[in-house]
């Protein structure tokens, strides 16, 4: 039966939508062009809308990854907590989101990508409760496990949930959204930070959560798992409140039908399997990238940066870390508008070559200072200074590319029949990775603050290889369509 058949045969879905192909293709040349503009604006407005509430869960990523650093020194007085005590509540929120993630793919695909976000809120809103009316350490360590395990799930909902919502035109501008929505949450911690104390900063973060678990109500479920649950109404009617009322939806639903029947014909993937390119080529690089995007220590330098600052004779260290997280900000912003202009890969190759260049500049600053007895020297305060600017080009760098675009594409390639198993992996191997950098940056640094950046300098420049040889390029494509070249 065909899809117009079908549609009249068993449920027309003009009576609710007034539209549809047939109606669309009935007026006149001129009101088809002029109504054309119309159908995109509405079909763009209904995408971004769905897309800016689901923002809030990674904005709670960000306000959760940004909350330690103003209140350190407010906690440890307030608790008595030791140093290391202090550094063990911050790496439990990777803990936490490990767990998250290993259970997020799983959760993701037998609820639904709107049921994960709803389950990830909740124990992001317990967690910041415990962490505000904390009494001792424990209250502080059950908090940021919660809350880790919320981001865990909610890191691998929101990209997916954004690529299988997006037109092909505009998924990667509105899929690098989940990466500025990080930096916007990691920066109004930091901001935030300066002007209320550690438990009203708690109260806080409870804001993104409770607005999402309502806003939810609001969108459509991802059109693509209602089609892959066998949902053939829910699907078409998702699928047209996201692309407009007026838009023929027809090409595309045969085209996502095409695709699920494909993936459909064996649904358990033995592990033999996996050696077949079509399996193993985007989980290759969908792994790769979130691995090379935290092991480039992005995450050990922006921790540790109030250190550099203070080297180079800046005081203030937490309005010198909202300025990085200002700047983080506005390089993935530009990152958004880019992304469907040059293509992923192109900025991927661009911002891990940027990434490598700043690290050579800071590990060569580091090994000179180093060998400088005289600290009031005029060459020691330039090379300070150099540093400074090199560690604000990393993380320039990093934000133009390292950081969305590989969500962005283990979100696009990764095959529909093991995307729920597979996008797990990949989430949990990005936060052991977080962690692991998390935690020996500082012992590092101690080491050698020269030798840890050529560490980094040498995993991004491997970075520059990895994408130019692996990664394929899925700008103007569909999910549909980068699958096949798979096959």
């Amino acid at each position: 039966m065909s899809f117009r058949e079908e549609t009249e045969e068993g449920r027309d879905l003009r009576k609710p939508f007034l539209h549809t192909g047939s109606w669309y293709r009935m007026g006149s040349r001129q009101s088809s062009i002029m109504g054309s503009s119309q159908v995109i604006r509405e079909s763009s407005i209904s995408v971004l809308a769905c897309v800016l509430i689901v923002a809030l869960g990674p904005i709670q990523f960000g306000f959760t990854a940004g909350y330690s650093s103003p209140t350190e020194s407010a906690i440890v007085a307030d608790l008595g907590l030791t140093v290391s005590e202090f550094s063990l509540f911050g790496s439990l929120s990777n803990v936490g989101a490990m767990v998250g993630a290993i259970a997020s793919g799983q959760i993701a695909e037998y609820i639904g990508r709107k049921g994960s976000l709803m389950i990830a809120a909740i124990p992001n809103i317990i967690g910041w409760l415990a962490i505000s009316f904390a009494k001792d350490s424990s209250f502080l360590y059950l908090g940021r496990l919660l809350e880790g395990f919320g981001v865990g799930i909610i890191s691998y909902t929101v990209p997916v949930y954004i690529a299988e919502i997006a037109p092909q035109n505009l998924r990667g501008g509105l899929g690098s959204v989940n990466q500025l929505s990080v930096t916007i949450g990691i920066m109004l911690a930091y901001l935030l930070g300066l002007f209320v104390e550690w438990r009203i900063l708690a109260v806080l973060g409870i804001l993104p959560c409770t607005i999402l678990i309502p806003g939810l109500f609001f969108i459509p479920e991802s059109p693509r798992w209602l089609a892959k649950m066998g949902m053939t109404e829910e699907f078409e009617t998702s699928l047209q409140v996201l692309r407009g009322f007026e838009t023929d939806i027809s090409l595309e639903v045969n085209e996502i039908k095409r695709s699920v029947a494909s993936s459909s014909r064996r649904t358990t993937i033995r592990f033999v399997e996996l050696k077949q390119r079509r399996y193993w080529f985007p989980l290759m690089v969908g792994i790769g990238l979130l691995i090379l995007q935290q092991l480039s220590g992005v995450n050990g330098v922006l921790f540790y940066s109030s250190a550099i600052f203070e080297t180079a004779g800046i005081e203030s260290s937490n309005v010198a870390t909202f300025g990085v997280g200002a700047i983080q900000v506005i390089a993935t912003a530009v990152s958004t508008w880019l992304v469907d202009k040059t293509g992923r890969r192109v900025l991927l190759i661009v911002s891990s070559s940027v990434m490598t260049v700043s690290l050579l500049i800071v590990a060569v600053s580091f090994f000179i200072k180093d060998s400088i007895s005289d600290t009031t020297s005029t060459l020691y305060t330039v090379l300070s200074i150099l540093s400074v600017v090199g560690v604000v080009f990393m993380v320039i760098g990093f934000s133009l590319g390292m950081g969305p675009i590989p969500w962005i594409i283990m979100s696009e390639i990764l095959p529909v029949n093991i995307k729920g198993l597979a996008g797990s992996i990949a989430t949990l191997f990005n936060w052991f990775f977080s962690w692991v950098i998390t935690m020996t940056a500082n012992l590092l640094l101690t080491w050698s603050s020269g030798g840890t950046f050529t560490i980094y300098m040498v995993v991004s420049a491997f970075t520059v290889a990895f994408t130019a040889i692996f990664v394929p390029e899925t700008k103007g494509r569909t999910l549909e369509e980068i699958q096949r070249s798979f096959r």
